[in-house]
Parts: C-alpha cells; sequence; structure tokens
C-alpha cells in the first residue's frame, strides 16, 4: 500500500509539473472565454445590422403588410419597372429584391432575388405574412367574416399534474434533459480526455524502458492502479482551475469590456420572452424539484466507476503497444460503447426515460455511467440505481482484473504489435 500511494504521488506530481500540463490549464479558459467574447461580439454586430429589403410588388396588395423592425427595413419600388428596381438594389448593395407577379393565380409563387442565399427566419418570416393575407382575401370572397374568426380564436394551455396533485411545466423535460444531458457528456469527455493521458503515460515509461526499472521493485498492477488514480487527480485538478478560473475571467472580461454575453444567446432569448410569468416560476420550481442531491451524488459514483473502468482499458493498451500509432486498432471498441451512452441518451431517454432501451442501457456497465445519469432527473427508481451501480462495481472489479493481467504482460513485450488473440493469450498467464 506505500508503494501505492508513492506512485500515486509520483503520477500527480510529475503531471502537474509539467509545462504542456501547466500551460494548457491556464492557457485553456483564455481561449474558452476569448471564444464566448468572440461569439458575443459578432452576434452583437449581427444583431445591430439592419436589413435593407426592396419590395416590387405588381399586385398592390402586400407593401403595406411589410413593417419594418429592428433588423429588417422594407422598401417600395412598385412605381419603377423589374429591372430598375434590381439594378438599384445591386448598385445600393442591398438584402435582397422581394418580387410579387400581378397574375393572382401566381402571386402564391414569390421570387427573392439577392446576391447571397437569405437568412431561413427572414424567408419564413416572409412567407408567413404573404400566407396570411391571402388566406383573409380569399376568406372575405367567400363571404366569411375574418374579424369573426380571429376573436373566435380559442388558446388553449394543458396544465400537467401527477395523480397526487403536483403541478408541473411543458418546459420540464428540456429542463431534465439539460441537466442529465450535461452530466452525461461530461463525464465522457472526461473519460476520454484524461484515458488518453493514462495511455500516453504507460507508452511513454515503456518506450523509455524505464518501466523495466520501476516493476522491479513495484507489482503491476500497484503501478496499473497508481497511475490511475494520479492521473485522475491530476486531471480533477485542471478541471477545478478551468471551471473557477474560467468563471472569473467571463465575469471581469464582460465587465471591463461591457460585451452583453447574452447577446449569444438570442435564440434562447427570444423564446424566453415568449414564456409568461407564470410559466416562468414554474420552471423555476421544476428545476428546484429535480433531484440535485441524487444526481450530485450519483454523478461522483459513476465519474469514479466510469472513469475507473475505461482507464484500466486505457492502461491495458498502452501496456499492450510501444507507439500511438498502435493503439488505434484498439481505440474504436473502446469509443463505441460512450458514443452509443450519448447517443442513447439523447434519443431513447429523452423520447421514453423509463422505457425497455433506456433501462437496460442504464444498467450495461460500459454505458451505465452516461446513459444512468441522464435518466435521473425523470426519476428513477432506487432499486434501478442500486442494481446499475452494483453491475458497475463488480464489472470494475473484472475489467481492473483482466486489464492487470495484460498490463503484466504488455509491459515488457517490445516491438511486436500484438492481436486480440494474442491478448487472449496474456490473460491465461
Amino acid at each position: 500500500m506505500r508503494n501505492l500511494k508513492l506512485i500515486i504521488k509520483r503520477e500527480y506530481l510529475a503531471r502537474v509539473r509539467n509545462k504542456t500540463f501547466v500551460v494548457m490549464t491556464f492557457l485553456s479558459p483564455l481561449i474558452f472565454v476569448g471564444m464566448i467574447m468572440l461569439i458575443a461580439y459578432l452576434t452583437s454586430l449581427n444583431k445591430s445590422e439592419t436589413r435593407i429589403v426592396g419590395v416590387h410588388d405588381e399586385s398592390g396588395l402586400f407593401v403595406s403588410e411589410f413593417q419594418d423592425s429592428e433588423d429588417v427595413e422594407f422598401q417600395d419600388f412598385s412605381a419603377i419597372t423589374l429591372d430598375s428596381a434590381k439594378d438599384i438594389v445591386r448598385e445600393k448593395n442591398l438584402y435582397g429584391l422581394l418580387y410579387v407577379p400581378q397574375d393572382s393565380d401566381s402571386v402564391e409563387h414569390l421570387q427573392f432575388f439577392a446576391k447571397e442565399a437569405p437568412a431561413f427566419g427572414f424567408l419564413t418570416q416572409i412567407e408567413r405574412t404573404v400566407a396570411d393575407k391571402l388566406t383573409g382575401r380569399e376568406l372575405e370572397a367567400r363571404g366569411v367574416d375574418v374579424s369573426a374568426i380571429r376573436s373566435a380564436e380559442a388558446s388553449v394551455k394543458i396544465e400537467i399534474q401527477n395523480f397526487s396533485g403536483e403541478r408541473t411545466s411543458k418546459m420540464s423535460n428540456y429542463v431534465k434533459m439539460f441537466f442529465g444531458g450535461a452530466a452525461g457528456y461530461l463525464l465522457m469527455m472526461f473519460i476520454i480526455i484524461y484515458g488518453n493521458m493514462v495511455m500516453r503515460s504507460v507508452i511513454e515509461e515503456k518506450t523509455n524502458r524505464i518501466i523495466e526499472i520501476i516493476i522491479s521493485s513495484v507489482k503491476p498492477l500497484h503501478l496499473m492502479l497508481g497511475k490511475i488514480l494520479g492521473t485522475s487527480l491530476a486531471g480533477i485538478t485542471q478541471f477545478s482551475i478551468w471551471v473557477m478560473l474560467g468563471g472569473l475571467l467571463l465575469f471581469v472580461v464582460s465587465s471591463v469590456l461591457g460585451v452583453d454575453i447574452s447577446a449569444a444567446q438570442g435564440a434562447q432569448q427570444q423564446a424566453a420572452s415568449q414564456i409568461s410569468d407564470s410559466e416562468l416560476q414554474q420552471l423555476v420550481i421544476d428545476i428546484a424539484k429535480l433531484p440535485l442531491l441524487t444526481l450530485t451524488l450519483s454523478f461522483l459514483v459513476y465519474f469514479i466507476g466510469g472513469y475507473f473502468l475505461y482507464s484500466s482499458i486505457y492502461a491495458a493498451i498502452g501496456a499492450a503497444v510501444d507507439n500511438e500509432t498502435d493503439t488505434q486498432q484498439f481505440m474504436f471498441p473502446v469509443i463505441i460503447p460512450l458514443i452509443l451512452g450519448i447517443y442513447v441518451g439523447f434519443f431513447a431517454v429523452i423520447e421514453n426515460p423509463h422505457g425497455t432501451v433506456s433501462t437496460i442501457f442504464s444498467m450495461v456497465p460500459l454505458t451505465s455511467p452516461i446513459v444512468m445519469l441522464m435518466r435521473i432527473p425523470f426519476g428513477v427508481a432506487w432499486w434501478e440505481l442500486a442494481i446499475s451501480i452494483f453491475l458497475l462495481i463488480i464489472t470494475n472489479a473484472g475489467i481492473v482484473w483482466l486489464a492487470a493481467k495484460i498490463y503484466r504482460v504488455g509491459i515488457l513485450m517490445y516491438g511486436k504489435k500484438p492481436t486480440y488473440k494474442e491478448l487472449y493469450k496474456w490473460l491465461k498467464y
């Protein structure tokens, strides 16, 4: 046990004292915050730009329907010919020219002339305006009172409650998806980044032949566990610094430069503006009702279990090869369960969190750290969580034991790229 502590300390100090590690620890938050500020700045510039659109309406029905807004201004060119209107729009470098034909049979098929393809939202707005006008015109032609129809339009809102009378909102599923998805995706990225770090550490020591000296006084199992634990502690240290430094930089830079970070969330703001105060209050209540304590504790458990599981595999792969190029044949089977867990989480869990597919993949140890974290915000029975964690612990013990056997043989093998058949033989030694 004393040797294990020494190895953990050595691996941890070797990582945190590495120049690349130190540089990326402090440089990554700067890059991340810089990207956020750049996106916010460019978004604010894009929002401040007014699009000037020419309208050539030969029918005379729609010119008055197009109302100017903060980002779009319409100019009427109906008094001149279409070719002249095109020339003016081209010379003045306007956003484009909307052409409405005279024939009532073809007025539904409009044309938009522009140097570049217009924004999808802008075209949708134009189509909706024309469609509403044509619909009202057709109803009036059939003797229907359009104003009576509009005044008779009903607004229906479904209030969601469970059988105990607790209310929830339609946005609650999106909140649950966000919390669960963020936890699952964060875990996957941590496993990939720091699992590869464990693998590269093993390959480096094996290539430098340092491992031959170390293994003479340390058990291979202790050496492998020490590398995994030491690297994970270094990863947690780096991640903690990223969170604290990134949050501090984001606050300071936004305050000093006066850049509105929320400007980068235009679509979200527009959607939020359509939510009533009562729905917003209910949304806050839904967030408060989330099993945040269970999600936090489960994240720690699945983080340790999932990271230990995959890091053992990464360490075994690093011991089996001589360079990173040879790892490619073994990496694909390792990445598949992680990608599968993300896809199941974002498609099956969100659609039916308690369905057969979601339940099975939240029990399978290779995918449960991701899928179960995505299921927890939707409510998971305690026995399902217990079974999933139990299976993860049992599988961890088995994978660590198998990885240690491969590690014990592989770290002393040089000059030959092993096959899956040879790895199976190593398990028998």
